[in-house]
């Protein structure tokens, strides 16, 4: 999980998280009033009295100790050991002080549930609810309670389990994204070296061997080496210009080919995305296209890598304004994560290089997602889409 939340049977990483766990756990132990009640005004002796809120002090201790360290490894021996304890601590306190404290025996059914895979909850929530349940037998008048206990253990305890597989999911989800990000951009520098390699290659291969023969004819044919000289100088020459095209082919995106990866990106992310047709982009300067080539590629980026977003939306318009026609790209999507807590370097450098072509770009964040509106010349080319 990221940001102050942490989920069910997860371990709190940092301060703020552990506040936020303590807090929430501890609303639930407002349940417990029955047996404070019961040791309050329940007529009890004062060695029993003193002997409840000691017991009640090590269970609620004993509680949190094991909701907040069921992240960490090899931790599953501790989580048993500690249901065992509670369950122990909690049918001597039954047997000894009353019906109300039969509550105890839903904290630890949901705390299996927690803290727990599904594969052994599935036996410790029933068993922790039968223990409660042939312990109201046996108490004075705990017959009354079993109603009201029974099935807030069960439910509560398998809801736990549930909401632990969410979490797990989740997790796992997020951190897919992560990889399918770093696996693109991995490939991508693959891709490029690849290129690279096939367009030097043999031009620097060349190059060599034709610098061994000229050092060997310089002494004796020069006119021999000055011709390996010349013909050195037009490879090189040749080579960078195949450099300069293949840097050329990376650096000036093409609108279509970028919306034709935003589906595959946003897809292998696991995000629903609403895309716009292949556009007509006749008469569209290229600078521009490929300044919203760019912030279509950074805004995605930021989808797949940053957001959390479940769906993204991208629309394409023409627009007539009173600066001439312009090409609106939108992106927008429903995650939480935007573009972080400030302007990173995609989006600087994206600024500059709208602005380069003339354009703008407006990046928002909102309850309902992240949104990013960049704006274009478009020239006289044809509408892409109409809106005024």
């Amino acid at each position: 999980m990221s940001g102050t939340g942490v989920g069910i049977g997860q371990r709190p990483e940092t301060r703020k998280q552990m506040m936020v766990k303590l807090l929430w756990t501890g609303i639930w132990l407002v349940y417990l009033s029955a047996p404070v009640s019961d040791l309050v005004h329940g007529g009890h002796g004062v060695v029993a009295v003193v002997l409840g809120w000691l017991g009640l002090a090590i269970f609620v201790a004993w509680y949190l100790a094991l909701l907040f360290r069921t992240g960490r490894r090899n931790a599953q021996d501790f989580v048993l050991v500690s249901l065992a304890v509670l369950s122990a601590e909690s049918t001597l306190l039954v047997l000894t002080l009353g019906r109300e404290w039969l509550v105890l025996f839903v904290y630890v059914s949901i705390a299996s549930g927690a803290a727990l895979p599904l594969r052994l909850a599935r036996w410790t929530i029933p068993v922790a609810s039968a223990l409660m349940a042939g312990l109201a037998l046996l108490v004075a008048d705990g017959t009354e309670y079993i109603g009201a206990l029974l099935i807030p253990a069960l439910l509560g305890g398998f809801a736990m389990t549930g909401v632990r597989e969410l979490v797990r999911t989740t997790i796992e989800l997020r951190e897919a994204r992560a990889r399918v990000a770093q696996l693109a951009a991995n490939e991508e520098r693959l891709r490029l070296a690849r290129d690279l390699h096939d367009l030097l290659g043999h031009s620097l291969s060349l190059i060599t061997l034709k610098s061994e023969l000229a050092g060997r004819m310089l002494p004796a044919h020069p006119d021999k080496a000055a011709q390996q000289v010349a013909d050195i100088e037009q490879v090189s020459r040749q080579a960078l210009v195949d450099v300069r095209e293949a840097v050329t082919g990376y650096r000036r995106a093409r609108l279509a080919a970028e919306l034709a990866g935003a589906q595959v990106a946003l897809t292998a992310a696991g995000v629903s995305a609403a895309l716009p047709a292949e556009p007509d982009l006749t008469g569209v300067p290229e600078e521009s296209e490929s300044a919203l080539a760019w912030a279509l590629r950074e805004a995605v980026t930021n989808v797949v890598r940053h957001s959390g977003a479940r769906g993204c939306t991208v629309e394409l318009l023409h627009r007539q304004t009173l600066d001439g026609p312009r090409l609106e790209l939108t992106v927008e999507d429903d995650g939480s994560g935007g573009a972080g807590n400030g302007p990173g370097n995609g989006l600087a450098g994206l600024t500059e290089r709208l602005e380069k072509a003339g354009g703008t770009l407006e990046a928002t964040g909102s309850r309902h997602g992240f949104r990013l509106v960049a704006r274009v010349p478009a020239g006289s080319g044809p509408h892409v889409g109409s809106a005024s």
